[in-house]
C-alpha cells in the first residue's frame, strides 16, 4: 500500500492510521482468521525521522539524536476476519539516547547497521547501544517495533490468549527487566 496517502491529526496517530490501513488493505487476501499490522515511528520534536538518506543522513540523524530523548510510537491493528472487528492498540515509549561520541557513530555507520532503520539506530545493535538503557523507562520491545504485551493484550481481548509468558520471553531475549508489562496486560499502559 502507499504509505504517503494515510493521514493523520499528528505524527503519534500516524501508526494507528498506517497499521489499520495495511489490515484493511491485507483482510482482503487472508486465508486466515486474523490479519496483525504493525507500524512503528520514531518522532523527534514533532518530526517524523524515517531511514535515513545515506551515510550522511544517518550520522547527522544520530548527532541530533545524541544525548537527549526522542519518542517511539508502534501502533498495531488485528482484524478478525470472521467477525469484522478490530482491535488496536497503540504504544508510545521515551527513548533517551547516550552521549556517543562522533568516532562512535562514525563506527556505527560504516558498519551499515542505521541504514535500514527509522531513526538511524536499534535499540539491540549492542556494538553500538545507542540507547542510556539505565534511564529507559518504556517498553523495550516497542522500541524494535512491535511491543509485545500490547500484542498479547489486543489477542486476549479477540479470545486468543498468549500460551506462553510473553513478558518472561522478552525479558529473556532482550535482556532488559521491563518495568511496565504489568500495567500494560492490566490495560493501564
Amino acid at each position: 500500500m502507499d504509505e504517503s496517502k494515510v493521514e493523520a491529526s499528528s505524527p503519534e496517530k500516524i501508526p494507528v492510521a498506517l497499521a489499520l490501513a495495511k489490515a484493511r488493505a491485507a483482510r482482503d487476501s487472508a486465508h486466515y482468521d486474523l490479519v496483525i499490522a504493525a507500524d512503528t515511528v520514531v518522532i523527534d520534536e514533532s518530526r517524523i525521522l524515517g531511514k535515513p538518506e545515506g551515510k550522511a543522513g544517518a550520522f547527522q540523524m544520530l548527532q541530533n539524536l545524541r544525548d537527549h530523548s526522542h519518542k517511539v510510537v508502534t501502533a498495531i491493528a488485528i482484524h478478525h476476519v470472521e467477525t469484522g472487528h478490530i482491535e488496536v492498540e497503540s504504544c508510545e515509549t521515551s527513548v533517551p539516547m547516550r552521549a556517543y561520541s562522533d568516532t562512535e557513530i562514525e563506527t556505527y555507520v560504516q558498519s551499515g547497521s542505521p541504514m535500514d532503520k527509522a531513526g538511524a539506530y536499534g535499540i539491540q545493535d549492542s556494538s553500538f547501544s545507542p540507547v542510556d538503557q539505565g534511564r529507559l523507562r518504556g517498553c523495550y520491545a516497542n522500541v524494535m517495533g512491535l511491543p509485545l504485551c500490547h500484542l498479547s493484550r489486543a489477542m486476549r481481548s479477540l479470545g486468543y490468549p498468549a500460551k506462553a509468558d510473553v513478558p518472561a520471553a522478552c525479558e529473556q531475549e532482550t535482556g532488559y527487566v521491563c518495568p511496565v508489562y504489568r500495567a500494560i496486560l492490566r490495560g493501564e499502559e
